[in-house]
């Protein structure tokens, strides 16, 4: 909170998120927007971070943490949410999704990397992916 009241004081709190789009069952994206969004920003990927409980997605800014700050205000529990770096011009290959982000690092979970090791939630956030992009 006292993170967001410097950003609101210093005028960047609504400049980073409203780069950043929240997507759910009722609002989904294409991969064609997902490639505008890379273009806009870093060139080939657009930063996502999944709640595979709750099953939407944060989708652009600059940072994963950013995102999951968006979703943590939004009633999402920390286990659940998992970064990733999607690919769009390299759908449909399973190269697309890139299961790397700083949050992920979560030894306490048993995670110790920057990846989402454990297939079983790899497989959630695979399958939230295939629920919420339009091909």
């Amino acid at each position: 909170m006292l993170n967001d009241l410097l950003l609101k004081s210093l005028g960047i709190f609504d400049k980073i998120f409203i780069k950043m789009k929240i997507i759910c069952e009722s609002k989904k994206i294409s991969v064609d927007e997902l490639k505008k969004m890379a273009e806009e920003t870093f060139g080939e990927l657009v930063k996502a971070t999944v709640d595979v409980e709750k099953e939407i997605i944060v989708v652009g800014g600059d940072l994963h943490s950013d995102q999951e700050s968006l979703l943590l205000e939004q009633g999402s529990k920390q286990n659940n949410v998992w970064g990733i770096n999607l690919y769009p011009f390299k759908y449909p290959n399973s190269e697309w999704i890139e299961f790397d982000s700083m949050i992920n690092l979560r030894p306490f979970l048993g995670n110790k990397s920057r990846s989402v090791e454990d297939p079983l939630i790899r497989e959630k956030i695979i399958k939230v992916l295939d629920k919420l992009i339009i091909k």
